[in-house]
């Protein structure tokens, strides 16, 4: 399964010296076979231990955190011998040893040369982790992109890449968008999906009921997760709050996400501080993802406007979310009859936060309410509106155009969309991790 973080990751294998890797990402998001079978077939070796299957391999760091010794323990313990100028060294959940999360500092300082990555599904949850002496990478569910790599389709693919506007290829791209939709990016389940040949109907239902068991397997995994990793905070809250946003978000159908509500996710509660503790957890294990809306007029840097107790709050897969809220497969692909506005935004939501670092933001003013605004390289601000289905007009897009009169709008949609005027740009909701791309100083 191609994974964009495999271009990254070699650019990081062939430079000449290097820091160590630590791979974050939510559970089962594949950090583990991108490491060993996608990037291992780039070397002759791979030494992987993991420390929530081993934990015993915590004795390797016990008496030295100096990387011969730590080296030399390896070779001991599996019998092997280390080709540390071929290797690649995979130490895997290493938030389960806090040893060996303080050896990737003399790492890098003693064995720039090595080939080591570290992952876990924990890491934003560690005490500590040596800042300035790894380099951190992140692995999110599949995107868009890499689903439709997944379908291998290379000349849908190429249209993609141009970021074609035909009718054809938009029928092509956006069915698949729906099929994303429901299947989401968690790898076991896109792999189901695409392995399974689905030209029939009984196929057809039963790779819908493969997915569908795999979510819904998923999401008790997460649920067991709450209570080994929640340490201090509430297990109880942080399932509240996870069960919660889903139900949130289905709220709104025809309207723009709004704010999360507190008094809602759990009883008793009814103002952040009492949710604090398990948002931020869900936030640093990447299960949630807020985005914060700003009141007035925009202006870099956006977390400076923010309010720490506003923020919407998203579900980390699109896929896992519908399975949250039971749209089936075929509410899914039936848009003009059922269709749930908050899935898209939720999608864009995920999409943007591969481009651009998090929290993402939108704008409010008066009634008028804008779901994104999106950071160019070149430091402009552009609003970006979802629109869902056929229809695109956007009232709220049109009274920030007036108000702030920005280089640039974006709208996407459930159409073909346009590029006609490059200070409107109307896209497909499918190009949206394209907006880099299109977006420029007029």
């Amino acid at each position: 399964m191609k994974r964009k973080l495999l271009d990254q990751l070699l650019a990081w294998k062939n430079a000449p010296q290097r820091k160590p890797v630590l791979l974050d990402g939510a559970r089962q998001t594949g950090k583990s076979y991108l490491l060993e079978k996608i990037l291992g077939e780039h070397f002759a070796q791979v030494v992987r231990i993991d420390f929530l299957e081993q934990p015993s391999m915590a004795e390797l760091f016990k008496d030295s955190l100096n990387p011969d010794d730590i080296l030399a323990n390896l070779e001991l313990v599996l019998n092997i011998k280390i080709d540390v100028a071929n290797a690649l060294i995979i130490f895997d959940e290493i938030g389960e040893c806090q040893a060996a999360v303080n050896s990737l500092k003399f790492f890098a300082e003693q064995k720039p040369q090595i080939y080591l990555c570290a992952s876990g599904s924990n890491i934003g949850l560690l005490a500590s982790f040596p800042v300035g002496k790894v380099e951190f990478l992140e692995l999110h569910p599949l995107s868009y992109e890499e689903f439709l790599w997944a379908a291998n389709q290379p000349a849908l693919v190429a249209a993609f890449n141009e970021m074609a506007l035909s009718k054809v290829v938009h029928q092509k791209l956006f069915s698949l968008l729906l099929d994303y939709y429901f299947v989401g990016g968690m790898p076991e389940v896109v792999n189901t999906w695409f392995a399974m040949p689905g030209s029939d109907h009984d196929s057809l239902v039963e790779r819908i009921e493969r997915v569908s068991q795999l979510q819904k397997t998923l999401l008790a995994g997460y649920e067991l997760d709450f209570g080994k990793y929640a340490g201090k905070v509430s297990a109880n809250q942080i399932s509240a709050v996870f069960n919660a946003v889903p139900k949130q978000l289905a709220q709104f159908v025809d309207d723009s996400v709004k704010r999360f509500k507190f008094k809602e996710a759990a009883q008793n509660v009814n103002r952040y501080q009492q949710l604090a503790g398990p948002i931020d957890w869900l936030v640093k294990c990447k299960l949630l993802s807020k985005c914060h809306p700003i009141e007035g007029r925009p202006t870099l840097p956006l977390q400076v406007l923010a309010k720490e107790n506003l923020f919407k709050l998203f579900f980390f897969d699109v896929g896992l979310l519908g399975s949250k809220v039971g749209i089936s497969y075929q509410q899914q692909r039936d848009q003009g009859l059922a269709y749930k506005g908050y899935i898209a935004e939720n999608f864009v939501q995920n999409e943007l936060r591969l481009q651009q670092s998090e929290p993402t933001y939108s704008w409010e003013y008066a009634r008028s309410e804008v779901e994104f605004l999106y950071r160019t390289a070149n430091g402009q601000i552009i609003p970006v509106e979802v629109k869902s289905g056929k229809r695109t007009r956007a009232k709220s897009l049109g009274v920030y155009v007036d108000r702030y009169m920005p280089s640039q709008s974006v709208k996407l949609v459930g159409t073909t969309g346009s590029l006609d005027d490059p200070t409107a740009i109307v896209l497909p909701l499918y190009y949206a991790s394209k907006l880099g791309k299109v977006t420029c100083t007029i």
